[in-house]
C-alpha cells in the first residue's frame, strides 16, 4: 500500500533517503509531470491537424511548414522523455529508484528535484560527460 502524502509535502536531507514518502512524492510528480506531456501533445497533435496547409500565399505556407517541423520536433523529444519517464516509474517499482547506475550511490534529493528522471549522481554525470567530450575531441 502506498502512503499519503501530506498536504505540502517536500523531501528534504534529514530523512531517511527513499522513504516511504519520497518514492510516493517522486512517483506522482513523474506521473504528473508524465500526464502534463500527453495532454500536451495531444493538443499540439490536434492543432495540426486543424491547421490548414493550404495557404495561397508562398511566405504563410513556409511559415507554417517551418512551425510543423518545429512542432513534430518538439513532440519526438517529448516522446523519447516520457520513456524516460516511464523507465523512472518502473525503477520505482523495483526499488532501484534514486541511485546511480554506475555507484549504487544515492543520487541526492536536490539532483532528483531538479530532474527526476536522473539515473547518475552529479559525479558519475560529470565523468561520463569528461569521458564523452575527451572521445569527441579523437
Amino acid at each position: 500500500m502506498r502512503p499519503s502524502l501530506p498536504p505540502g509535502y517536500q523531501p528534504s536531507d534529514e530523512e531517511e533517503f527513499m522513504n516511504p514518502l519520497q518514492v510516493e512524492y517522486f512517483r506522482q510528480k513523474l506521473l504528473r509531470w508524465r500526464a502534463r506531456l500527453l495532454t500536451d501533445s495531444s493538443d499540439a497533435l490536434q492543432h495540426l491537424k486543424e491547421e490548414s496547409l493550404l495557404k495561397p500565399d508562398l511566405t504563410d505556407r513556409a511559415s507554417l511548414e517551418t512551425e510543423r517541423a518545429i512542432e513534430l520536433r518538439t513532440r519526438a523529444r517529448e516522446r523519447k522523455l516520457i520513456s524516460k519517464i516511464d523507465a523512472a516509474l518502473h525503477r520505482i517499482d523495483d526499488g532501484t529508484y534514486g541511485y546511480c547506475e554506475e555507484t549504487d550511490e544515492p543520487i541526492g534529493i536536490r539532483r532528483l528535484e531538479a530532474r527526476p528522471i536522473a539515473t547518475l549522481s552529479i559525479e558519475a554525470q560529470e565523468r561520463h560527460e569528461r569521458m564523452e567530450r575527451t572521445h569527441r575531441d579523437d
